[in-house]
């Protein structure tokens, strides 16, 4: 059965350079079609693409996302170094940005709050006992005397829901919120120009003006896409460098180029044409996909003038290296495309786009590489130089990684690796998911957008909220005293955790305001014991208020749901747990009351919560997948459980060390990094595979194991040497070059894990063969095609 599928594949081959012109013309034609679609191209970020949708914390997010708010916030602070806000000039500002505020493109505008908003309100109740309310400011108004101010301030202080929330402790700077519109496509980049120009116009001598949540990083990250472009090309001519000094030949240079152009135009336009949208924290992986068909281009071009350099034809070289890594090179194709892929099982949407797209663009591969360079280098001129010297490196190469061709050196790997094996699972299981330090590790800590976040937690309670719902069957339920106190007993439960900053809810409302109409007697800061007493409280608060929407952040119109709000000062990994934790101990702690429930989660710590569980739950599905399919694929097209072995050794080690890298590190594992650590893992198979089909080459031409090592180390392992230090140089750039963290930590990680998956295949992968000999590779002889099959 085996021989008759390489027979098969032979006849392919034999078809394919039948007809190299009209092979050729049908890849130009698609490689056409694929550049018209280019320039509709959209490069942003879709919030909800980061959902995993599925989740019951984001089908509760979807729900009330438009009535309480979602994770898309914007939180602005103005803090004053001198006195406090209570000056005419402070408010004055304060208003002003929240004006502005209020104004940006795709606000809320019912979900806007400051102290100086027209929902801020002071309420007292008259001589005759009705209950009035006002803006703690109003613009119209003369500007307050001192003893005004005061007054204002002693007014603030009173207030709960303004207090500590809006206004901090010390009273030296307010918040002003916003919650954006989650419904339609958010214009980040829109959004954060005007909030900057705001900050600008606003900014002060004596005042800072900080800003963060979900639309302001985002917008960080796009102002930062100039220089991920610029980087790009810096990469590409350090590449185009390193190909002129490894071949100093044109063919050696001008084909991996043609290479990487033809599977990038696949790429970019199948994404196109999907409609789908290139995201900029995801562009790391076309990266490492052009890289990787510059590496199959590479093997290609090197084989082909090492056979130029032994019959002096140029077509017979170009159908030989054709013939030796047709087989070795699809297979690893098939093993990288179908490995990407894998990433379309991920729970959130980002992630099956990628492994869409992406899949089909390691797979274009096939076309745009592994048949258009053997075809092209058979059609064009053979050089007139046809010798292939071997330098000082080559002679280098094989001396350190030929090495392993004696057992005692082989074994001395294999003691190695086991070791690291071990040292490396231990520091692996320190990895956390989600992030494991407090802001944004997309920017580094003195970024302003990271100043600014520790500038607002440490004034305020949190700027990370966790939304619970809680839920009533009926209209109205939410004026049941038992409801009210059920919800009070889980805000006392979870006010335990030491994380927690401080807490908002209806029950706190409907104390103060029947304090408020007993003439602010402290004793009747209660809950009423019948639900018309309740609904009394909130109509007088209501009707006290000339605006509509006064109880918007508390209830829904129906009042079926309350908004339950907890304050966080991070996202961290760690705190995101325990806050679930409690919250989940918290509802089971509360007691059976009928037709309620408290429900899990929205806000920026719910949303994330959910993300964390999804990235979870990909990384132990993707990763192990990936690993399993190669092993599948490639004993099946060798024909030996041992040849499925020797594929998953380097891709294993290369893993468990990157792991150990992240965990000793203190990186976390989340949505971004995923599609890294999956796609990286991967390098490593395509540097295994034509290492070792050379092993099996050389084995069957002298029959000499430890000789078809050392030349395999020569040849294949020069190339896959270059190949691995050409695609280190241009990931380097990135540690270099770029402002942006996360990419600079993705790009030491990537470098890592091109070291470990090169010398995984360059030494441990050999050694293995050298200490166990394994017949697929000791007994491999060339069948009546020429094509290695096992005696």
């Amino acid at each position: 059965m085996r021989h008759q599928f390489t027979h098969a594949l032979h006849q392919l081959e034999l078809k394919i350079f039948a007809f190299p012109r009209l092979v050729l013309a049908a890849i130009l034609v698609v490689t056409a079609y694929f550049a018209l679609q280019i320039p509709a191209l959209k490069m942003h970020t879709e919030f909800a693409d980061l959902l995993p949708q599925g989740h019951a914390f984001i089908r509760l997010h979807n729900e009330i996302r438009d009535t309480f708010g979602g994770a898309n916030q914007i939180v602005v602070a103005v803090e004053v170094e001198g006195g406090t806000i209570f000056t005419n000039d402070t408010l004055a500002l304060i208003h002003r940005v929240t004006q502005a505020v209020d104004s940006l493109s795709g606000v809320n505008h019912n979900l806007v709050s400051s102290l100086t908003h027209r929902t801020s309100r002071k309420i007292w109740l008259t001589e005759d006992g009705e209950m009035r309310s006002q803006p703690y400011y109003d613009p119209q108004r003369p500007a307050l005397s001192a003893d005004e101010l005061e007054a204002l301030g002693k007014e603030v202080r009173a207030n709960p829901r303004i207090y500590g929330l809006l206004v901090s402790p010390d009273a030296k700077a307010a918040l002003v919120k916003a919650q954006m519109n989650e419904a339609g496509a958010i214009d980040y980049e829109k959004i954060f120009g005007e909030l900057q120009a705001v900050r600008a116009k606003e900014q002060a001598s004596g005042t800072q003006i900080h800003a963060t949540g979900q639309p302001v990083l985002i917008g960080w990250v796009y102002t930062y896409l100039p220089q991920i472009l610029q980087i790009f090309l810096y990469t590409l001519l350090l590449m185009v460098g390193l190909l002129v000094a490894y071949f100093r030949r044109f063919y050696g240079v001008a084909l991996p180029l043609v290479g990487i152009a033809l599977s990038s135009i696949w790429g970019l336009g199948f994404v196109s044409k999907m409609g789908w949208n290139l995201d900029p924290l995801s562009l790391v992986i076309p990266f490492l996909i052009a890289a990787r068909a510059m590496s199959h281009s590479i093997q290609l071009v090197e084989r082909y003038y090492a056979e130029l350099a032994t019959n002096r034809d140029g077509r017979v070289a170009a159908r030989a290296a054709f013939e030796d890594l047709f087989r070795p090179g699809a297979l690893a194709i098939t093993v990288d495309a179908i490995g990407i892929a894998v990433l379309a099982l991920g729970a959130a949407p980002i992630n099956t786009k990628l492994g869409y797209y992406a899949g089909f663009w390691a797979f274009s591969v096939f076309f745009t590489v592994l048949l258009v360079v053997p075809l092209l280098l058979w059609l064009l001129p053979a050089p007139r130089n046809t010798e292939n010297p071997r330098g000082w490196a080559h002679a280098a190469v094989e001396r350190v990684f030929g090495a392993v061709a004696g057992r005692r050196a082989a074994a001395s790997v294999l003691a190695v690796a086991a070791v690291l094996f071990v040292v490396g699972g231990t520091l692996a299981a320190r990895v956390r998911i989600g992030e494991a330090e407090a802001g944004s590790p997309l920017l580094y800590p003195d970024h302003d957008y990271n100043v600014s976040s520790r500038a607002i937690n440490a004034r305020f309670p949190g700027s990370e909220e966790l939304y619970i719902v809680a839920r009533t069957e009926e209209k109205g339920g939410l004026k049941r005293p038992e409801v009210l106190r059920a919800i009070e007993r889980f805000q006392n439960y979870m006010l335990l955790d030491p994380a927690l900053g401080g807490t908002k809810a209806l029950p706190g409302l409907v104390r103060a305001v029947n304090g408020l109409i007993h003439n602010t007697d402290p004793r009747w800061n209660q809950i009423p014991e019948s639900a018309s007493a309740i609904g009394g409280l909130l109509f007088a608060y209501m009707a006290a208020s000339p605006i509509p929407g006064a109880l918007a952040e508390f209830l829904d119109a129906d009042e079926r749901d309350a908004n339950l709000v907890f304050y966080y000062k991070d996202k961290q990994a760690d705190t995101i747990r325990r806050a679930v934790h409690v919250a989940e101990e918290g509802i089971a702690k509360v007691g059976a009351v009928d037709g309620f429930e408290l429900r899990l989660g929205g806000g920026a710590i719910g949303v994330n919560a959910a993300i964390n569980d999804a990235v979870n739950d990909d990384n132990r599905l993707i990763v192990p997948l990936v690993l399993a399919l190669a092993f599948i694929f490639v004993t099946l097209s060798y024909g030996s459980l041992h040849a499925g072995w020797l594929m998953v050794l380097p891709m294993l080690f290369a893993t468990i060390m990157t792991y150990a890298y992240m965990g000793a590190r203190g990186i976390g594992i989340n949505v971004n990094t995923v599609p890294v650590i999956a796609v990286g893992i991967g390098v490593g198979i395509d540097y295994a595979i034509y290492i070792m089909n050379r092993i099996r080459e050389e084995v069957a031409a002298c029959g000499d194991l430890g000789r078809a090592v050392r030349t395999a180390a020569g040849t294949t392992g020069f190339a896959v040497a270059f190949t691995a230090v050409t695609l280190i140089a241009g990931v380097i750039m990135w540690v270099l070059l770029s402002d942006l963290r996360f990419q600079a930590d993705s790009a030491l990680l990537l470098t890592l894990m091109l070291v470990l998956n090169a010398l995984a295949a360059l030494l441990l992968m050999p050694a293995w063969v050298v200490m166990f000999r394994p017949a697929f590779i000791t007994q491999a002889r060339l069948d009546e095609d020429g094509v290695l099959q096992v005696a």
